[in-house]
């Protein structure tokens, strides 16, 4: 049986069809090819039907790592809503770099900035341990010097950043989120833009506004060949980068370049908001994450006309 119905951001409806072919055929196994939602989709479908099948995922885009971890993406009315649980993580996840050699430009640039923030949060998420940093360190570190090379047609770097895509995954399935995921998920189930697009916009901000993660930032600057006299200039110097990076890749740098009107966020502020606090990426913020602190990072990012 096949199932051809993915769509962005799949709806808690398509998983539940979805499921229903699972329930009604019965398989050993479930292969998902494709990007994050696709990925997420499977997941999903063999969650809701309580299936016992070998899930093999097998990514073709390079950002998600949703094809090792215990989360998956559903949206319902205009929310999106991460499910976590150590049964939605596939059995067996086939990187091939072939298989992302003729990506879109877009795709690179979208799917490198998620997993630099996947790598970058799991790096000061409060579940992070030596493990996760290992990875999450060498994940970010690599991304960071490679994106820009895959972005114009290296088809070496771009096989690198498929491998630390999931490598950034497995550090943060391990050791959590934060508000860049949470505020990234709020705007996305709201103003429907690519979630990788949402990262690139909001991460610097996110970076400025979680202050209890500023030595975290510095450390890992610093690993990846940014360093600073002191904490303050290295976090200044990896949020230059990141800006530097972003621009490199002609991706916008507020939510006005991105096509959406400070009007229109401003009538959807307060969804967005109650949407964020309410994700559980917030659950493992380096800081607690207020109303306060999500109209700020947003206040920064909408950008004026």
């Amino acid at each position: 049986a096949y199932f051809f119905d993915v769509e962005p951001d799949p709806s808690v409806t398509l998983a539940a069809k979805g499921a229903a072919l699972v329930k009604s055929f019965e398989p050993d196994g479930v292969v998902a090819l494709g990007g994050g939602s696709a990925m997420d989709l499977a997941k999903s479908m063999t969650w809701f039907a309580g299936s016992d099948a070998v899930l093999t995922a097998i990514p073709t885009t390079s950002g998600s790592g949703s094809e090792v971890t215990d989360f998956a993406i559903l949206t319902h009315d205009g929310v999106k809503h991460p499910l976590v649980d150590t049964k939605l993580r596939p059995q067996v996840a086939i990187l091939d770099a072939a298989l992302v050699e003729k990506l879109p430009k877009a795709l690179i640039a979208d799917g490198g900035f998620d997993a630099l923030t996947h790598a970058l949060e799991a790096y000061t998420a409060t579940g992070a341990d030596p493990f996760t940093d290992a990875l999450a360190g060498a994940a970010f570190s690599e991304v960071l010097g490679s994106l820009k090379a895959s972005f114009e047609g290296d088809l070496q770097a771009r096989g690198r950043v498929h491998s630390c895509a999931t490598m950034a995954g497995l550090a943060f399935t391990q050791a959590g989120l934060g508000l860049c995921h949470a505020m990234a998920h709020a705007l996305g189930g709201q103003l429907h833009l690519p979630h990788g697009r949402l990262n690139a916009i909001l991460l610097p901000a996110v970076i400025e506004h979680n202050k209890a993660a500023r030595h975290k930032y510095a450390s890992l600057a610093r690993r990846a060949g940014l360093s600073g006299v002191s904490d303050t200039v290295a976090v200044k110097n990896l949020k230059n980068a990141l800006c530097r990076l972003r621009q490199e890749l002609n991706m916008p740098d507020t939510l006005l370049a991105a096509g959406i009107s400070p009007n229109e966020l401003c009538s959807k502020r307060e969804k967005i908001i109650t949407a964020a606090l309410h994700d559980p990426c917030c659950n493992t913020n380096p800081q607690i994450v207020t109303a306060e602190m999500v109209g700020a990072v947003l206040e920064e990012v909408t950008g004026r006309g």
